[in-house]
């Protein structure tokens, strides 16, 4: 079975270092019938202690587009996502981002995990042109 690459718009923010900042920024998101795929919550680096950065993915329509606004969160267009889905196989990590190597594509990071058969694998791209062909290159891969 072949697997599938999607282009996804990530939404971010900043987050206050302290017990149910997250979750707040999340609960917001929620109301407005949200069903999330993806969230990172990270510090920022030593200098900014006392704040983090959330990655989310993805949001849909407007009424989730404002409560992730009036949440402080905003639609990244520093960062462009690829999320890859199916079934998982030793070695398939490696052939996906090899493919990706052989085309010169750079990856400015990359998430994966696996629940049963199945893996999601998220890859932040330099640019909105990188994203679309790792798409390209990566759907139907098997």
């Amino acid at each position: 079975m072949a697997v599938k690459a999607s282009r996804v718009d990530m939404w971010t923010g900043s987050v206050q270092d302290k017990p149910g900042a997250l979750a707040a920024k999340l609960a917001a998101l929620a109301a407005a019938g949200a069903q999330l795929d993806y969230v990172m919550d990270a510090p920022w680096t030593p200098s900014t202690s006392g704040t983090g950065v959330v990655f989310l993915a993805p949001l849909r329509g407007a009424r989730q587009a404002q409560a992730a606004k009036k949440a402080g969160l905003h639609k990244t267009r520093t960062l462009f996502a690829v999320k890859v889905e199916g079934p998982d196989r030793p070695g398939l990590g490696a052939k996906l981002t090899g493919a990706l190597a052989e085309k010169r594509i750079n990856l400015r990071g990359l998430s994966a995990s696996v629940i049963g058969k199945r893996f999601v694998l998220w890859l932040a791209l330099d640019s909105a042109k990188d994203a679309a062909r790792t798409v390209r290159i990566l759907n139907g891969i098997r």
